[in-house]
């Protein structure tokens, strides 16, 4: 009796987190290879555990299709129980060894019959949680339709409360998933950060599964079909991520062009604040002009904690280097200005000499005995100088950092040379820089910090998007000024 042929209806239902892909596929071992040997044997656990064996359920001797003569031929003998695959990758973890023996004890033992999609969104998680660098991030600032908060407008910061939605994880994804439905396919995956505060959206999406023939193996392990959104806990701001030409190359088709990259990029972005939103209460999302390869610099800018609104000069303040206020009135009864410019190049020249002696929080150098490590007096150039550097950058670009930046695109749309008196009429109606300068590097702001330290910059004339006080690492310049949207 001939096989009845299999139909497959379209839905717009998500994909399923049973979906397996087979262990055999070349790229999900390297995807998985990434990961260190301790990362695989917590997966490996966590899969275990009680509360996941229904959803990862290891290959077990009631599972094995084979007869007893072929065991001998299987890379490794078939558990009987649970427990006894829990035993063998504690005996791994007991002794030392490569993370090879854990892959492929993964892949070629006890799930040999393939890994799940949501295993490997816990993989990916995981391996963003030991590399929080492996990703660029865009911030996004949540805000509300067609309600006016003067107090929001005056101090950004001021009344975060009524900005922020409330979000149930489960009623968020269904209606992310809905707005994304018509258009493409994809598995969504809600997870906690185990090292920052932060609820990690991990999206995945590919063309329809009906299409014919059906997708290979490998493109459920494309990065490049991989979206990040990130939700920092209380605060009106959000976090999007994706991996540009990470992925595989397939050959361009018309049924590719819907899953662009920068296409996905955009529907996701146009989709999150719908999903949020509810009846009179709207909300969309604004660019903030920063970027960074760094889930701690977005949180240090643009989080839960001081926003852009203490950087810069004021960062002194925030770090509390200084006590007191800038808004105080009163006489401040901590140091000057030039005893904490001493102190602080006293601090860097002596290299920990102070912790020693117990005097840390000493900051007058008169009250120091001389020493043969103490440097040549500073010139009045060199002390104007590095007194105006740390009243331009504070604690920007110093060991107290916090944020560093890898990045600083400067655009600037006057034209050398031009007189831009006579000819601002012609330069404002261009949005077409004239000249771009592109900073690069581990701390982009520390390296300008050095250029001015070496009297290669001037720090007074400097910009405040140069010292990091405005916490962005996109400008649009015109005639000095940074434009902002819409200008």
């Amino acid at each position: 009796m001939a096989r009845p042929k299999t139909v497959r209806a379209p839905t717009t239902a998500s994909l399923s987190n049973n979906l397996r892909i087979p262990s055999s596929t070349p790229s999900l071992s390297k995807n998985l290879g990434k990961l260190s040997r301790q990362a695989l044997l917590d997966l490996a656990f966590l899969w275990l555990d009680d509360r996941n064996t229904t959803s990862f359920p290891p290959y077990l001797q009631h599972d094995d299709e084979a007869g007893p003569d072929d065991d001998e031929a299987l890379p490794y003998p078939v558990a009987e129980t649970i427990e006894e695959v829990r035993q063998a990758y504690k005996d791994l973890q007991d002794r030392k060894g490569g993370k090879r023996e854990v892959l492929e004890r993964i892949l070629e033992g006890d799930w040999r019959h393939g890994i799940t999609l949501r295993q490997l969104a816990m993989a990916d998680l995981r391996y963003m949680d030991d590399h929080p660098a492996s990703l660029r991030w865009t911030a996004l600032e949540l805000s509300r339709i067609g309600t006016k908060q003067k107090k929001s407008e005056e101090s950004p910061s001021a009344d975060w409360s009524g900005s922020v939605p409330r979000m149930q994880a489960a009623t968020f994804v269904q209606t992310l998933q809905r707005e994304i439905s018509p258009l493409v396919k994809a598995h969504y995956h809600l997870a906690r950060s185990r090292t920052l505060p932060l609820t990690i959206l991990r999206i995945f999406v590919v063309d329809s599964p009906y299409q014919s023939p059906r997708q290979a193996a490998e493109i459920f392990t494309d990065s490049s079909r991989v979206i990040y959104v990130a939700f920092p806990d209380s605060c009106p701001f959000v976090y999007t991520s994706i991996t540009a030409s990470t992925g595989s190359k397939a050959t361009p088709s018309a049924s590719s062009v819907a899953t662009d990259t920068r296409t996905l990029q955009r529907l996701v972005r146009d989709s999150i604040p719908k999903a949020l939103s509810r009846p009179q209460e709207r909300f969309n999302l604004k660019p903030t002009s920063l970027a960074a390869k760094n889930l701690p610099t977005l949180l240090a800018l643009r989080g839960p904690g001081r926003s852009s609104s203490a950087n810069g000069a004021f960062s002194i303040f925030a770090d509390a280097v200084i006590e007191g206020s800038p808004l105080d009135p009163r006489p401040s009864n901590t140091v000057t200005p030039e005893e904490h410019l001493q102190a602080s190049h006293e601090s860097i020249t002596e290299e920990g000499n102070e912790k020693e002696n117990g005097s840390v929080g000493e900051v007058s150098a008169s009250k120091r005995k001389p020493t043969g490590n103490e440097t040549a007096p500073l010139s009045p150039t060199s002390k104007k100088r590095r007194l105006a550097i740390h009243s331009r950058f504070g604690t920007s670009g110093s060991s107290l950092a916090s944020a560093p930046l890898d990045r600083l695109d400067i655009r600037l749309l006057d034209k050398p040379g031009a007189d831009n008196g006579h000819e601002g009429d012609n330069s404002s109606a261009s949005t077409l820089p004239a000249v771009s300068l592109n900073f690069a590097g581990s701390d982009v702001i520390t390296g300008i910090r050095k250029l001015a330290e070496l009297g290669i910059i001037d720090p007074e004339r400097m910009p405040s998007w140069m010292t990091g006080e405005e916490g962005i690492s996109v400008a649009t310049v015109r005639q000095g000024r940074r434009l902002q949207k819409g200008e």
